[in-house]
């Protein structure tokens, strides 16, 4: 039998190595609207990436639960107006394919929803080099909760230590950090470089392209240059 990777990268998606955040920003600001609410376009961005049901208690902590799934239904629907114009950011199958040819096992680690996740994947293009995804289907909550993280591990059997992440939101690096995973952030997202460094990011790319360029000197190279168990 083939040798299992003993190494992982993990790969947020969203904002990392697809150019959707403004997108939701978008949605959900819009839905927010047809909610009856109102919410500042910058707030809505701080809030990208979290666990949709923490975005909505964080963004209208004062509304009823219907107000909450109504503006949730709004997100999805003007969400899927962006999906035929989202764009993959530089270097991202780039990259995907470096970790791969590295022998680590390249987890797409997201909690979108399965009809978001498709849209990606396709944009992607990926599969010869992805070892296992996961999808908001893994967990009860996402971002910056944990478990997204723990459901990517398990699914390809590598511990925290011998993995690493890599997400362009605060709440990569808390729940990546949470279970011990060393973190990499880039900037794609509109998160700057300070910030995540301070939220516990070991290191900071511009995007994913930069990240390839330094690939053997990131954390990424610390992972070994096989990742491959015996």
């Amino acid at each position: 039998m083939p040798d299992t990777p003993s190494t992982a990268v993990l790969f947020d998606i969203d904002g990392t190595l697809a150019d959707s955040n403004y997108a939701h920003i978008d949605a959900w600001w819009r839905a927010f609207r047809a909610a009856g609410e109102s919410v500042d376009a910058w707030r809505v961005h701080r809030a990208i990436g979290m666990d949709s049901s923490k975005l909505l208690e964080e963004l209208l902590p004062e509304a009823t639960d219907e107000v909450r799934d109504t503006a949730k239904q709004f997100h999805t629907a003007f969400y899927s107006e962006h999906m035929p114009q989202l764009r993959l950011l530089p270097g991202a199958r780039e990259l995907l394919e470096a970790v791969a040819a590295r022998g680590h096992a390249v987890v797409l680690a997201t909690s979108a929803p399965q009809n978001e996740l498709d849209r990606l994947l396709e944009l992607l293009d990926a599969d010869q080099w992805v070892t296992a995804v996961t999808s908001g289907e893994d967990v009860e909550q996402a971002k910056p909760a944990p478990d997204i993280i723990e459901v990517a591990l398990e699914k390809v059997g590598v511990d925290a230590a011998s993995a690493v992440m890599v997400g362009d939101a605060m709440w990569d690096v808390d729940s990546s950090g949470r279970v011990g995973v060393t973190c990499i952030g880039v900037m794609t997202g509109g998160i700057g470089g300070d910030e995540l460094r301070g939220a516990g990011a070991a290191a900071v790319y511009d995007d994913a392209a930069a990240l390839l360029a330094d690939l053997d000197a990131s954390p990424i190279g610390s992972l070994g240059s096989s990742g491959r168990g015996e």
